[in-house]
C-alpha cells in the first residue's frame, strides 16, 4: 500500500465519524508517520509504507476517530513563531492567545530589561513567546501542576531560553517572589455548567482544570486579579484573556483592585478576548 491509497482509507473512517477536516488530518498524521512536513508526504504519494507505518497511521486515525486532537497526536502545536511540544497535562494553545503575546510586545516595546510573570505557565507558549521577542527580559512562571511544569521545561530547553526562565509548583495564592513589571495570564474562565457543552475535542481531552472558571467563570480571574496586585510594581501591566461576555465585569474587578483599564481587545471573531490593565 503507498501513501496516497492509505491517506484515502483514513479519509473514509474519518468523514464516516464526523471529521469535518478528514483530508487534512490525515495528510498531517501521516507527516507524523515518516517524520516529515505535510508537503513532502504530498509530493511522495508513491511511496511504499512498511507493515509497521501502516499500523501506526491506522492507530493514529483511529484516535482521531474518537476526537483526540491533532495537537496531542502530534504532541506538538505551532503558536507565534514557534513550535512547542504539548501533551494532555496542558492546554493546546491557539491562535487567539498568541493576542496576549502581541499586546505585550506592544506594550513593552521601547523597554530592554523587564521581569515578566505567568500565572498559571501550562506549556510556556505566552511567557516564552514573549522572551524570545524580548532578549532583555526575564521571566517567571508558577503552575500548580509538576507534569505541566515539566512540559513547560522541555519548552524552554527547546527555546534555548534556561537562563532566562524560573518556574515554581505553587498557586497565585502562596506565591510571593518578587515584584514584576509585566504579569500575563490565561486563567480559566468558562463557566462550569457551560463545560459539558464544549465540543467533544475539547471536553473529552483537554485539562478540565485548565477550563474551569467556577459558577460564574470568574472565580480563577478574580483570584489572579488580587494575587496580582501585591505582586506587581506600580506603573506595572496586567494582560488577562478573558471570555467574550465577561469585559465589564473583570473591569470593574481590576478597578477594585487599584488598576486602570488600557484597552480591551477583540479576537479574530470580533469578540472580546484580552484586557490590558496599569497597576496605579
Amino acid at each position: 500500500m503507498n501513501i496516497l491509497e492509505a491517506i484515502k482509507k483514513g479519509n473514509n473512517k474519518l468523514k464516516e465519524n464526523g471529521i469535518k477536516s478528514y483530508k487534512l488530518d490525515s495528510e498531517i498524521l501521516m507527516s507524523k508517520v515518516f517524520n516529515k512536513n505535510r508537503i513532502d508526504v504530498i509530493l511522495n504519494f508513491d511511496t511504499n509504507l512498511s507493515i509497521e507505518q501502516i499500523e501506526l497511521f491506522n492507530n493514529l486515525i483511529e484516535e482521531r476517530k474518537k476526537r483526540k486532537p491533532i495537537a496531542y497526536l502530534l504532541g506538538k502545536k505551532e503558536f507565534w513563531k514557534y513550535e512547542f511540544d504539548i501533551t494532555e497535562d496542558v492546554l493546546i494553545p491557539r491562535p487567539d492567545t498568541e493576542i496576549i503575546v502581541e499586546q505585550a510586545l506592544i506594550f513593552t516595546k521601547n523597554k530592554s530589561r523587564l521581569k515578566v510573570l505567568d500565572i498559571g505557565v501550562g506549556s510556556g507558549c505566552i511567557l516564552l513567546s514573549i522572551l524570545k521577542e524580548r532578549k532583555g527580559f526575564y521571566g517567571t512562571g508558577i503552575d500548580i501542576y509538576k507534569k505541566t511544569l515539566d512540559i513547560c521545561k522541555s519548552n524552554i530547553k527547546k527555546l534555548d531560553l534556561n537562563y532566562r526562565v524560573k518556574l515554581f509548583k505553587s498557586d497565585v495564592d502562596n506565591f510571593n517572589y518578587g515584584k514584576y513589571d509585566l504579569i500575563i495570564s490565561n486563567p480559566p474562565y468558562i463557566e462550569k455548567i457551560k463545560l459539558k457543552y464544549l465540543e467533544k475535542d475539547v471536553y473529552d481531552y483537554e485539562p478540565i482544570s485548565a477550563l474551569d472558571g467556577g459558577v460564574d467563570g470568574l472565580l480563577e480571574l478574580k483570584n489572579v486579579i488580587k494575587n496580582s496586585s501585591k505582586l506587581i510594581k506600580k506603573g506595572g501591566k496586567l494582560i488577562l484573556e478573558i471570555a467574550f461576555n465577561q469585559r465589564d465585569k473583570v473591569k470593574k474587578i481590576l478597578i477594585e483592585n487599584g488598576y486602570y483599564i488600557n484597552d480591551v481587545i477583540k479576537d479574530f471573531a470580533k469578540n472580546n478576548r484580552c484586557i490590558i490593565s496599569t497597576k496605579i
